[in-house]
C-alpha cells in the first residue's frame, strides 16, 4: 500500500523516477486508473514494483505465491518479468478489484501465467498446503490484511522451498510503528511482525525503505 515512497523527498523522488523507471505503457495505463479509486492508495508503488520485477528476474522463480492482489499491478509486474514456464497463484477476496486485475492480466497477455484464487487468503494457503504444495514455490509477495501478516508468513514459509523469498509488504506503515504512542490494530500488528521476522533464525532478512517498507526473507 504506497503509490509513492513516503520517506523521501517528493523532488528527489521525482528524480528516482526520471533517471530510473521503464514503465511499460500497460503497467502505467493500471496504476492511473488504480491512482484515481477511492483505496487506490493500496497499490505498491512503480519503483517497488519495477525492484520486484528485478528479484524475479534474479532468481528466475517457476511458481509464485501472491497474498493480496487488489488491482493486480504486483501480479502484473512479475508475471511480465516471468519465464516462459513461470506461474502466479494470487489470493485475494475481492472479485470486484480483481475483476480489473484480470483485464490488465488479459491485456498484457500474461493471464495464462496467473491462477486468481479467491477467498479468505488463510483458506487458500491452508487449501494449497492440503494439495501438497509445500515446498514447491520459489517466491511469495504478502500485501494483505497487517493483522494476519505472522499468519500468511508462516504459511508461505512452508510454500516456499529452502532458498525461496518471501517479499512483504508496508513494513513501515507510514513510520507509525517507530512511534511508541501509535496503538492501533495495524500498527501494533505490523510492529511486533517485524520484531518477530528480525529475530526468526528460519531466514536471512533485510528491511528497505522501498514504497512503504519492504521486508525480504530468504528461507534458510
Amino acid at each position: 500500500m504506497s503509490f509513492r515512497n513516503a520517506y523521501i523527498e517528493e523532488s528527489i523522488y521525482s528524480y528516482l523516477l526520471e533517471n530510473s523507471l521503464r514503465e511499460l505503457p500497460v503497467l502505467k495505463k493500471l496504476r492511473e486508473e488504480t491512482q484515481k479509486m477511492p483505496l487506490g492508495r493500496m497499490q505498491i508503488s512503480p519503483d517497488q514494483g519495477q525492484f520486484m520485477a528485478m528479484l524475479v528476474r534474479l532468481i528466475v522463480p517457476k511458481k509464485i505465491v501472491e497474498v493480496g492482489t487488489f488491482t493486480g499491478y504486483s501480479s502484473l509486474v512479475m508475471a511480465l518479468a516471468l519465464p516462459e514456464n513461470g506461474k502466479i497463484v494470487a489470493c485475494d477476496i475481492s472479485e470486484k478489484f480483481t475483476r480489473k486485475a484480470r483485464r490488465f492480466w488479459k491485456e498484457a497477455g500474461v493471464a495464462d501465467k496467473i491462477e486468481l484464487r479467491l477467498g479468505h487468503a488463510r483458506e487458500t494457503l491452508d487449501m494449497m498446503l492440503n494439495e501438497g504444495l509445500s515446498r514447491i514455490f520459489d517466491m511469495a509477495f504478502i500485501d494483505a490484511d497487517k493483522e494476519n501478516y505472522k499468519i500468511y508468513y508462516e504459511k508461505c514459509l512452508e510454500l516456499l522451498r529452502p532458498g525461496g523469498l518471501i517479499l512483504i509488504d508496508n513494513v513501515l506503515w507510514y513510520g507509525r510503528p517507530a512511534d511508541p504512542d501509535a496503538s492501533d490494530a495495524d500498527t501494533v500488528a505490523i510492529r511486533e511482525f517485524n520484531k518477530f521476522v528480525y529475530k526468526d533464525p528460519r531466514v536471512d532478512i533485510s528491511l528497505l525503505s522501498v514504497g512503504d517498507g519492504l521486508t525480504l526473507a530468504r528461507k534458510l
